[in-house]
């Protein structure tokens, strides 16, 4: 990753995934802006861009895992473009996507892909935006009821409502990408 794919990111996403207005967040709160990674994350380009930025911050927080783990519905293709940039540099990890709800067909999973890694495989968490952090901790708790050891959480964007606060409050290490800052200024 290069400061020059950082960027790029960035205006991908200010371009393709920010918008303002009066939105309704999955928290239930109210905001004046909105932003949907998924725009910006499901293009070639976008998709390229957030592996390897994503990648880099993995890296970054200094411990060796086994996989990442992408959280329904945004967190998934993070996953997937983290997982795949992995292999193509000759370091691969392996993709996990945690579900809201278990399946109620198949095989019923929680977490797909954890079938395949060893009981106690360390494992980073990948989220496109955070606000209070709630739907990355019940993540949490899944990843944990099949075995795996959470290493952190990584996020596209923290919107600076508090959920950064309330993952490292849980003892884990938070990193995001970009912040409100980088979108709204300093409002």
């Amino acid at each position: 990753m290069t400061q020059r794919d950082r960027d790029a990111l960035l205006d991908l996403l200010r371009d393709r995934s920010f918008k303002r207005g009066k939105f309704v967040l999955t928290s239930g709160r109210e905001s004046d802006f909105f932003i949907d990674c998924k725009p910006t994350v499901l293009t070639a380009e976008g998709h390229r861009l957030v592996g390897a930025v994503l990648l880099n911050a993995v890296e970054g927080l200094g411990q060796e895992v086994d996989a990442v783990a992408g959280v329904e519905l945004g967190g998934c293709p993070l996953a997937s473009a983290v997982s795949l940039t992995s292999a193509l540099e000759g370091r691969p990890l392996d993709a996990l996507y945690v579900r809201k709800a278990k399946k109620g067909h198949g095989t019923g999973r929680l977490v797909e892909g954890a079938e395949r890694l060893p009981a106690g495989s360390k494992v980073v968490i990948l989220e496109d935006t955070i606000t209070t952090g709630g739907s990355t901790l019940r993540a949490v708790e899944s990843l944990r009821s099949e075995g795996i050891d959470v290493a952190g959480v990584i996020a596209v964007v923290d919107r600076d409502e508090g959920g950064a606060d309330a993952i490292r409050e849980a003892g884990l290490p938070f990193v995001a990408i970009f912040t409100r800052r980088d979108f709204m200024g300093d409002e």
